[in-house]
């Protein structure tokens, strides 16, 4: 993740921000079309949770230019999102629901750089999260 991945996001989900409950409402359709045993995780009214996703992911945002902010609250996520069933192997399912909804949130402003910005984001954020509810082990998996 170069500092330059870290712009494109922060200016990449300020886009999305205007539209928040729209895209997290895209979010959670398209993570149970795509991993529908999931959805026993959540309340059935998703409203608190599409809130409290846009929010989260605006904090994890704009603390990118200073990781090390960040990480101890990722951490707790983590830890909570064991408590509720959360696997390793529902990381990269989620992940690539969130690629997904900003691709349709971004529209012409999604680019390949975007995307490989979005990803490597992605994939360093939950292989700490991974290392920390689950151990080093299964984060390297």
């Amino acid at each position: 993740m170069t500092p330059d991945q870290v712009k494109i996001v922060q200016d990449s989900f300020a886009k999305v921000a205007p539209i928040a409950d729209q895209a997290a409402t895209l979010f959670y359709d398209r993570l149970f079309e795509v991993a529908p045993s999931v959805k026993a995780m959540f309340p059935p009214d998703l409203t608190a949770q599409r809130k409290k996703l846009m929010a989260t992911l605006a904090v994890v945002v704009n603390g990118l230019s200073n990781l090390e902010s960040v990480l101890p609250a990722a951490s707790a996520l983590a830890i909570r999102h064991v408590s509720y069933g959360a696997k390793a192997e529902h990381y990269p399912v989620v992940g690539g629901a969130l690629l997904w909804t900003l691709e349709q949130g971004l529209g012409a402003d999604w680019t390949a750089e975007v995307a490989a910005a979005w990803t490597a984001v992605y994939g360093t954020l939950s292989g700490y999260m991974i290392s920390e509810a689950y151990g080093r082990s299964q984060a390297a998996e």
